[in-house]
């Protein structure tokens, strides 16, 4: 069974900069730790990725998996799922939901819900959940804040 796990963080840009990081797959090798290399596999034809394959080792966890992603027309939710089981999980689901401020700041959720292959106590699995999607939004952020993102 998958538990889900939310966090937010608060980024110092427009939706639409933040967005267009999300959307830029096949740079999160730059500027996401555990990504080793990410390749659009299929777009839709605005352009907008499909699918995506990624390449992670985490240290204790290295994978490669397919994610059909899916977006809301104004790009304010981005969510995907896993295409099929990979050597790692079973199943992943997951979404960022970009809400806008007038200070020009934007609250990003991550949600993530992931139902391992492998056996993993639940407290460490939750440890780890929380690790990853920590690391993912800090980095996120350094990324869309950085002088010289996607814009």
């Amino acid at each position: 069974m998958a538990d889900s796990t939310t966090q937010s963080i608060i980024i110092g840009a427009s939706p639409e900069r933040v967005a267009a990081v999300i959307c830029d797959f096949p740079s999160y090798p730059e500027w996401s730790e555990a990504m080793r290399r990410v390749e659009v596999v299929e777009e839709y034809e605005d352009g907008y990725a499909s699918q995506v394959r990624f390449t992670i080792d985490a240290g204790v966890m290295a994978d490669e998996y397919v994610l059909a992603y899916a977006y809301a027309e104004d790009l304010s939710r981005i969510e995907w799922h896993l295409v099929a089981p990979s050597k790692m999980q079973r199943s992943q689901q997951g979404s960022y939901d970009l809400q806008g401020h007038p200070d020009g700041t934007t609250t990003v959720t991550y949600t993530l819900e992931v139902e391992l292959s492998v056996g993993m106590l639940g407290m460490f699995r939750r440890k780890a959940e929380k690790m990853i999607m920590d690391t993912a939004l800090k980095q996120l952020k350094r990324r869309v804040e950085a002088p010289g993102a996607a814009h």
